[in-house]
């Protein structure tokens, strides 16, 4: 689920439905196949994340004033299960192991990540950095090189699988990731340097923050 000015997004088997939060007008958008996983807003664009392994994206039209068809993304080999917007890049993290990087400009497919060894379940815009955590028990942080392509500059290992990352100031404005294991725990880092500040207990697994 996500919001953008009056509307909210709400991914569902086989459509986003959509309510305009002012108007309270509803519809639905058709055309996922299976379960939409993931929801982003990148350069007035609405894209989902679906279980066939394509992202699909939809414009606003000023004159039928509705969300219609503008593109479908394709790369992955397996679902899509998360996505995020940083700058004019869309990136996003599949069940195939790989993330793609996407330009928002002609929504082409100019780098794909093949570092983690299992599903790649969040991403997080950090500063200058690309953040992405996977079942395969890491979070890797991605840096730009000279010639523009992302590549690993740090990887941090945990005890179990990754499933979602968030950030966050701390009262200092200091900047914290938030991240969530399948040991239903919750973790707390300083930034950059990973520095532990504490974890949460839950009674189950907690699948997004």
């Amino acid at each position: 689920m996500i919001s953008e000015g009056p509307w909210l997004f709400v991914g569902i088997p086989d459509a986003v439905k959509v309510w305009n939060m002012q108007t309270q007008a509803e519809m639905n958008l058709t055309g996922p196949t299976g379960q939409v996983y993931a929801l982003a807003i990148g350069n007035e664009l609405l894209f989902a994340a679906t279980q066939d392994g394509r992202i699909l994206a939809w414009r606003f039209s000023t004159v039928t004033n509705c969300f219609e068809p503008a593109a479908s993304l394709t790369g992955h080999q397996l679902a899509v299960v998360s996505l995020i917007v940083g700058g004019m890049r869309l990136y996003s993290g599949s069940m195939d192991k790989t993330i793609r990087v996407w330009d928002l400009a002609t929504l082409q497919c100019i780098q794909t990540l093949s570092d983690h060894t299992n599903v790649v379940m969040s991403l997080l815009c950090w500063d200058q950095f690309l953040l992405s955590c996977s079942l395969d028990q890491t979070i890797k942080v991605w840096a730009a090189t000279e010639s523009g392509n992302l590549e690993v500059t740090y990887t941090h290992k945990e005890e179990n699988g990754a499933l979602a990352l968030t950030g966050m100031p701390d009262a200092q404005s200091k900047p914290v990731l938030v991240c969530s294991l399948n040991d239903n725990t919750v973790r707390l880092y300083d930034l950059p340097s990973f520095s532990d500040r504490g974890r949460i207990f839950s009674k189950q697994e907690i699948r997004a923050i």
